[in-house]
């Protein structure tokens, strides 16, 4: 059964712009992985103040390949032997988000235009 995955970021006021050039800088690297559907940034208008990672999954397999994966671990930054460079040396870039919730959902129905 095809899954969604929702991720709720909490960021400082301001970095919107900063989160939005990382995720644009890595979106290939999810696109290729198997199992994948569909990814989509939110930002937020009105209301709520956090971003939401919007992704969609095969199944629930195929998301958690994709998160013990090493192309997560480095487009998330957790890749590194330590926190303070990258995989060539150089500085590595700081966390932009405060926080974040992993909100879970299997698909009961899906409707696309055309279809």
């Amino acid at each position: 059964m095809s899954v969604v995955k929702i991720n709720a970021i909490t960021i400082p006021p301001g970095m919107g712009p900063q989160l939005e050039g990382r995720f644009a800088g890595r979106a290939k690297m999810v696109e290729q992985f198997d199992g994948f559907e569909d990814f989509q940034l939110l930002r937020p208008v009105e209301g709520e103040d956090r971003y939401f990672v919007y992704t969609h999954w095969a199944s629930e397999e195929h998301f958690q390949a994709w998160m013990n994966s090493q192309d997560f671990a480095k487009g998330h930054g957790t890749g590194q032997a330590d926190g303070n460079t990258d995989a060539h040396g150089g500085q590595a870039r700081q966390p932009v988000a405060q926080g974040a919730d992993l909100l879970s959902f299997e698909v009961v129905e899906h409707v696309v235009k055309g279809s």
